[in-house]
């Protein structure tokens, strides 16, 4: 989608970084208007938030509307709800892991299957691919992501990167810098073996 975007507002940046703005929020246009679903989203306000004046914003709504391939992908744009940032606060976990654009695929069907022969909860399963951004995966689970299961997935084929948000209370004493996680099976393994010794 950036590439459409970067084609079709190369010689408009001011447009663009509206027109990207919109697009990451899923925010569409119907008649002149921008809308979140079905509630219209002042023009004033959203100048503000993105660093633009109001006229910029007019001008962006004006010139997709008459660009025709433009029109067709913003008029049908909505909001895509995820559980991704309140899962903790909820007491669940979201796994994000970060995987190799040629191996995204079959890394993708991987997690998954491992998922599920280790019989671990899955309440929301998210993830983008898209050409010029990170390949990413984001499962948010139910409970507490068996250590075995967080050791498996690092040792993947394609893995480039794992993060692990949780509903921990005391994070900074679970941080591994090794793995670049923010809370570390591994390392609370280790802390349970040396305590217990």
């Amino acid at each position: 989608m950036m590439l459409i975007l970067e084609a079709y507002f190369k010689n408009y940046p001011a447009r663009r970084k509206v027109a990207e703005f919109l697009f990451e929020n899923g925010l569409s246009i119907k008649n002149g208007k921008i809308y979140l679903r079905d509630v219209e989203v002042p023009i004033s306000e959203l100048a503000r938030i993105i660093g633009v004046n109001r006229k910029i914003v007019y001008h962006t709504i004006e010139y997709i509307e008459k660009t025709y391939p433009l029109k067709l992908i913003f008029e049908k744009l909505n909001p895509l709800p995820s559980l991704i940032d309140v899962a903790p606060l909820m007491g669940w976990e979201v796994l994000e892991i970060e995987l190799e654009k040629d191996a995204y695929l079959t890394g993708f069907s991987k997690v998954l299957k491992l998922l599920a022969e280790n019989k671990v909860p899955v309440m929301e399963v998210f993830s983008r691919n898209l050409r010029e951004e990170p390949s990413k995966l984001y499962i948010v689970i139910d409970g507490t992501l068996p250590v075995e299961v967080f050791m498996k997935v690092k040792e993947m084929e394609g893995f480039k990167k794992l993060i692990l948000h949780t509903p921990e209370k005391d994070k900074e004493k679970f941080v591994c810098n090794y793995c670049e996680v923010k809370y570390c099976p591994k390392r609370v393994l280790l802390e349970r073996v040396e305590v217990s010794q």
